[in-house]
């Protein structure tokens, strides 16, 4: 009998280490989810709580609430750069700069007159070879144990690779492979981890693609619903709730590039919170109803993981990759390009800058900035940011560090715990998201633009160069909300400051900061197909 009571007694005492053991595994086993939305095209003025007067985003002002904003960040000015900024951690005014693909090369694959297998390798090889030791945003979250996916519009474009998506980091994708086809929400094929999917009841080429401009005929085209059957952002929702709910048991990232709201525009129906209001026209109401649509499904997925019951052990980001773009034009409302309603003339963002109430933006997207999408005008760069991280973030806090989408590769590799060695123009924001005291920040940023480079330091000052004028501006943002005032000339050593700063970040020459189209790559001219 004493001998069993002894053999109880150890057992006993084994369960008890065990779980005290398990208790107190390491933190890098309790690394917590990561659930990044990257909203495209999305300028801050679309959030209720920016002062958004027509829209209501409650799902993402509950973010707001419950985790932290930053107030003082920037995206690029244009998709492209600001996606490989964002997964490589490395500004866009290089001399190497990235390398970006034409776009509607998949179209191809519709007309027969390319397989998908050729499509893939033109694309290997017509781009260079991804050096070795680049490490990338999903690769950080990968070699960290996590399990990683991607669902919507992915990677930089304009044309992207199976073999891209593996090298970057990524266990699992599905979407599109073309930025060009991403315009449209009815794409008749789709791409999972390599594989091309027939979605059906889509026909359509051009994937829905709409007329930009309303016009009697551009609505009636918009509606016809012949070959339009499954709407891509419901796709893409199905998939990133099943993904949280198979992988709730171990550590994930999931990265979310939705098209959502970048046009032309296309929703299934009109929220019905949106079609009752009369000072909204019919194309105004379904972009709306684009963005209302986008806050749902913020909505959704925190539901979902209140529903897994790993809420609590989940990091949310909502971001978009630049300024605001309008895709509501109509004659005397708002027009494109872009023009003073007013006078009739067209902004040139230099004289005749943009700016929502002379151009008759009722949205007023780009919340009351100076320029838009494209541009390296505040309206171009600055962007939402917001993080909710239970238990890490106070709830309803802010912050105004400066940060932009390169930061975001040092920050997931702090906090995942990530100790290989990598470059990157970056900094981690970390400390700021913990409220703790961020003793490293960045001297200053910078951006290209198709208007030239700029560069923001961290006390608010601001060179941009309008390239084609071979003009300088200088502005301190803190007191020039809508860059108005041009110091230069008051500044002068200020200017002579950050001109040598910004010539230096373009690697010694500022047209290294200056995005052209013409600069994309033709890999179908550049394979050896």
């Amino acid at each position: 009998m004493a001998k069993k009571s002894l053999i109880l007694i150890f057992a006993v005492k084994i369960i008890v280490l065990f779980l005290v053991g398990f208790n107190n595994l390491p933190e890098k086993a309790k690394q917590p989810n990561i659930i990044l939305i990257y909203a495209d095209d999305f300028g801050k003025g679309l959030l209720s709580h920016e002062g958004q007067k027509y829209i209501r985003t409650p799902h993402i002002d509950q973010l707001a609430k419950q985790g932290i904003k930053f107030t003082n960040a920037t995206g690029s000015m244009l998709c492209a750069p600001a996606r490989a900024a964002l997964i490589s951690g490395l500004h866009d005014c290089h001399e190497v700069g990235f390398e970006v693909s034409r776009g509607q090369l998949y179209k191809n694959i519709s007309t027969g007159k390319y397989a998908h297998e050729e499509i893939e390798n033109m694309i290997n090889q017509g781009l260079s070879p991804i050096p070795s030791d680049q490490i990338f945003l999903g690769q950080i979250a990968q070699k960290a144990g996590y399990k990683t996916a991607q669902f919507g519009k992915l990677e930089w474009g304009f044309s992207a690779s199976h073999h891209q998506m593996e090298r970057h980091g990524w266990d699992h994708y599905l979407g599109y492979l073309d930025h060009n086809r991403a315009h449209g929400f009815y794409p008749p094929f789709l791409f999972e981890n390599g594989q091309m999917i027939q979605i059906p009841g889509n026909t359509r080429m051009d994937c829905g693609k709409s007329i930009e401009m309303e016009t009697p005929a551009a609505y009636q085209e918009r509606w016809d619903m012949t070959g339009k059957e499954t709407y891509s952002q419901n796709l893409f929702m199905e998939n990133v709730l099943a993904f949280i709910r198979s992988n709730k048991e171990n550590p994930f990232f999931l990265y979310f590039p939705t098209q959502l709201p970048h046009g032309p525009v296309a929703i299934p129906k009109v929220h019905p919170e949106i079609a009752k209001i009369d000072e909204l026209t019919q194309i105004e109401k379904e972009y709306a109803s684009m963005v209302k649509l986008l806050d749902d499904n913020v909505g959704q997925i925190m539901a979902e993981l209140e529903n897994q019951g790993i809420a609590e052990n989940t990091m949310v980001i909502f971001t978009s990759d630049n300024g605001h773009e309008i895709y509501y034009t109509q004659q005397n409302r708002v027009l494109k390009p872009y023009t003073n309603m007013e006078t009739g003339k067209r902004f040139d963002n230099l004289d005749h800058k943009y700016y929502s109430e002379l151009a008759g933006d009722i949205f007023n997207g780009n919340d009351g900035r100076a320029g838009m999408k494209r541009s390296n005008l505040q309206g171009g760069l600055e962007v939402p940011l917001i993080v909710k991280w239970p238990g890490k973030i106070k709830p309803g806090s802010s912050s105004d560090l400066l940060v932009t989408n390169y930061d975001f590769l040092p920050t997931l590799a702090e906090i995942v715990g990530f100790e290989e060695k990598f470059t990157t123009d970056g900094v981690s924001f970390l400390p700021a998201l913990l409220g703790k005291d961020q003793q490293k920040k960045h001297e200053y940023i910078v951006h290209s633009s198709f208007e030239g480079p700029t560069l923001i330091t961290q006390e608010g000052w601001k060179i941009r160069y309008f390239i084609q004028k071979d003009t300088f501006e200088l502005f301190y943002l803190p007191d020039d909300y809508k860059e108005t005032h041009d110091l230069s000339e008051q500044y002068p050593e200020k200017l002579v400051h950050l001109k040598s700063k910004l010539l230096s970040a373009c690697d010694g020459d500022f047209k290294n900061g200056w995005f052209r189209s013409s600069n994309e790559i033709n890999v179908e001219k550049s394979s050896n197909l």
